[in-house]
């Protein structure tokens, strides 16, 4: 079973165990030192690890994202912390334009090995700039995997294979998901593969893929509804696409649960990509159940009402097995008060 950890502690022990074996690997990042970072996911690893290794960074993202670019191509792991995902907006030229694009210009001789950590994710009431996903900033640059992970034991694998690689990785972590307790096998056994997704509830009517978040809203969903076949992605550069494929193959119908607006999400990639090679064997049409293209409201009700819910998917999916018919958003059907 592995020991459980909250999702915070499984980040931490993540940083801590890969510090430990590699000298290389540094933190940096506003706060993650003295501080033990906001959400306390670096607590203690000053102490434990000494100012060279866990720095904290004047209030400058282009300042040490950048200083993180030339660290690692000088050899060093350098897994950098930014707050809140919208805050990295003002170093996209450190990602996008140098840290992405190292692999590439050195004819593949040269990597950039750089995690960048940042906390994601409505529910705690952090209002429209500080509680988006934002993952399609990165999913449509070439030279950069996305991670978000859904539970205590990916947090720690995934986390630990992100700081691993030799190329930048992008790792979103849902603020509101940092006290959730799960078990976690530690150590070399518990890192798991970038790029490969996780069957996490058996079924046989219709394929739920989900990530973050929403992997559990769906878990839950499938207690009340079909027989739903859940895939937690886990990684969404790369996408596990045999995965889902294998799955949809056998249920015949996909839905997509995502935490997000409808435009640009990334169940519309995973959706165009299963009707192209399963055309003709889907029994429904595809569903994508997401957030609705608005800010996140702030009010504690409207932010709740944004989100899908529990209830919200175990109906569409119901909708769906039952008619095999298109079921609409329920934006498009409801009128709020």
């Amino acid at each position: 079973m592995g020991e459980r950890l909250r999702m915070r502690e499984a980040a931490r022990r993540a940083l801590d165990d890969e510090m430990a074996a590699d000298g290389d690997v540094v933190v940096l990042g506003e706060d993650v030192a003295v501080a033990g970072g906001p959400f306390k996911v670096t607590d203690g690893l000053l102490d434990k690890y000494g100012e060279r290794r866990v720095i904290d960074t004047p209030i400058s993202e282009a300042g040490f994202l950048g200083a993180a670019v030339g660290a690692a191509g000088t050899g060093l792991r350098p897994v950098v912390e930014i707050m809140f995902i919208e805050f990295i907006g003002v170093a996209f030229d450190q990602l996008i334009t140098e840290a992405a694009k190292v692999r590439y210009l050195s004819r593949g001789q040269v990597g950039c090995p750089m995690v960048v950590r940042a906390t994601v994710g409505a529910g705690l009431g952090f209002g429209c700039q500080h509680s988006q996903i934002l993952d399609g900033w990165f999913r449509g640059t070439p030279g950069i995997k996305v991670c978000i992970p859904a539970d205590s034991a990916s947090m720690y694998g995934l986390l630990r294979a992100a700081i691993r690689d030799d190329d930048p990785v992008v790792f979103l972590e849902h603020k509101a998901m940092y006290g959730d307790r799960g078990a976690v096998e530690v150590g070399e056994a518990g890192i798991m593969e970038i790029g490969r997704g996780a069957v996490v509830e058996g079924g046989s009517d219709v394929t739920v893929v989900g990530s973050g978040l929403t992997v559990g809203i769906a878990r839950k969903a499938a207690d009340a509804g079909p027989s739903m076949e859940v895939i937690d992605l886990r990684t969404l550069v790369p996408w596990d696409s045999e995965l889902v494929l294998e799955s949809v193959s056998r249920t015949g119908r996909l839905v997509t649960v995502e935490e997000g607006p409808y435009s640009g999400g990334w169940g519309a990639e995973v959706v165009a990509h299963v009707a192209a090679q399963l055309h003709g064997q889907l029994k429904a049409p595809s569903l994508r159940i997401t957030s609705p293209d608005v800010p996140i409201p702030f009010a504690g009700a409207l932010e709740e009402r944004y989100l899908p819910t529990v209830q919200l998917v175990a109906d569409q999916v119901a909708q769906l097995v039952t008619t095999d018919a298109a079921v609409a958003p329920w934006w498009q059907t409801e009128v709020l008060a």
